[in-house]
């Protein structure tokens, strides 16, 4: 294949003026991988919560959901089912997916009972996934549960670390509204797959769906970016916009230098880091300000590699170009941003403060043209500023609403630049 994976930088403005005092750019970078000729071979497991919160409607669209990913499943593939309550049961243990109307009888089967340990599942699931070399299969793990785990948190991080070191990447969904977002988010995180809220189980069959195409669609596991900066060139943040945002902190090694670690790297939806950095003053000139270098692991086992130099001008004329879609997803980031500080300032009690907060996140994403999302967000101000929190549904829609910002459709510059002067 050639040209496998390309990594390029896109300033969010250019030339920035010169000053004499520190001033902050944002850039992006893009990572460009060309979709699978084929849907990649999978080594999937599901580890789904059987607990007695799930009885009734809950365990029926289960089931239902179940049946349809096993049907997307093709015999190269490799499936394995891990129930849990209190313990595990290993439902289905690692086969080839040849005969998705057997395995569906198994699902059918299926009865709640008991509380509420993903660890356990968590466990048994990588331990199916363990019996299937690589072989050119993409690992992913699909986990549902509908309730708070209990006692065994730091268990689920250690597993999501295992998970990650072996290449899997995990699709983390909460059904309902009594499950820790937190731990679900560091879980897909950490292993670089995602994590969503599934508010009807109605719903269930759709997330798997989608979990299936974009696995199908992986292109390279194990994927690391290093970034190195100048010597006057401090980054104050970093996110990653795709499958959904998350940051980094931007603490720097004895060499400027700072490691992110992107586990899984899928066609689709494309891959980009925005990165906010401090410019000690320099005179009119064109500067490197950083070194980027990609490696991961195709499908398959072959190595991949691009860098890219984020090269920037600094001038003496006033006028600048802004670059649209760049200044787009550093207000999403923004965004998030915001709304994440609320949410941690009204977990520490400080409502005021996280109302005005929120208030700005409102502000933040009506600009972008996300009203509903700004709505929901100024009536969470509301609510919060009244003493009285929203509802648990409300707050996890409202975060993975936001989470998802960089991946919705954007409406406005794709890319075109517009022309202000320095102080527009």
């Amino acid at each position: 294949m050639t040209d496998p994976m390309r990594l390029s930088a896109t300033w969010g403005r250019a030339p920035v003026p010169r000053t004499d005092t520190p001033q902050v750019a944002y850039a992006l970078l893009d990572i460009a991988i060309p979709a699978p000729v084929r849907a990649v071979p999978l080594n999937v497991c599901l580890v789904l919560d059987r607990s007695g919160s799930m009885q009734g409607t809950k365990l029926a669209a289960l089931k239902q959901a179940t049946a349809g990913l096993l049907a997307m499943l093709t015999a190269d593939d490799v499936v394995s089912i891990v129930l849990f309550d209190e313990t595990a049961e290993v439902l289905v243990p690692a086969t080839p997916a040849r005969d998705p109307a057997a395995l569906t009888q198994r699902v059918a089967a299926i009865v709640e009972q008991g509380g509420t340990a993903m660890s356990t599942g968590m466990a048994a699931g990588l331990a199916e996934l363990e019996r299937t070399p690589d072989a050119g299969r993409a690992g992913r793990m699909v986990l549902l549960t509908d309730g708070r785990t209990w006692g065994d948190e730091d268990r689920c991080r250690e597993l999501a670390t295992a998970l990650s070191t072996r290449r899997v990447a995990v699709t983390a969904l909460g059904l309902g509204a009594e499950w820790n977002e937190a731990l679900l988010d560091a879980i897909a995180d950490t292993t670089g797959g995602s994590s969503d809220y599934i508010a009807d189980p109605a719903q269930i069959g759709a997330f798997f769906r989608r979990a299936v195409e974009t696995a199908q669609a992986t292109v390279a596991t194990d994927a690391r970016l290093t970034l190195r900066f100048a010597r006057d060139v401090t980054p104050r943040a970093v996110w990653r916009t795709a499958p959904a945002i998350r940051s980094w902190p931007p603490a720097l090694d004895e060499q400027r230098g700072l490691v992110l670690p992107l586990g899984t790297l899928d066609a689709q939806p494309p891959t980009g880091i925005v990165l906010e950095v401090l410019i000690a003053p320099r005179p009119a000139g064109t500067y490197r300000i950083a070194q980027a270098e990609l490696q991961a692991m195709a499908v398959g086992g072959a190595t991949l590699r691009a860098t890219c130099g984020l090269v920037l001008e600094i001038g003496s004329d006033v006028s600048s170009h802004f670059d649209a879609r760049v200044m787009n997803l550093v207000e999403r980031v923004t965004a998030f941003r915001l709304q994440t500080r609320a949410l941690a300032e009204a977990e520490a009690g400080d409502a005021a403060r996280a109302a005005q907060t929120l208030r700005a996140a409102a502000t933040r994403l009506l600009d972008l043209g996300e009203v509903e999302l700004a709505q929901a967000t100024q009536r969470e101000a509301d609510a919060v500023a009244a003493g009285t929190a929203g509802s648990p549904e409300q707050r996890k829609a409202m975060h993975y609403a936001t989470r998802k910002l960089t991946t919705r459709r954007l409406d406005d510059g794709q890319g075109s630049d517009t022309t202000e002067g320095a102080n527009g």
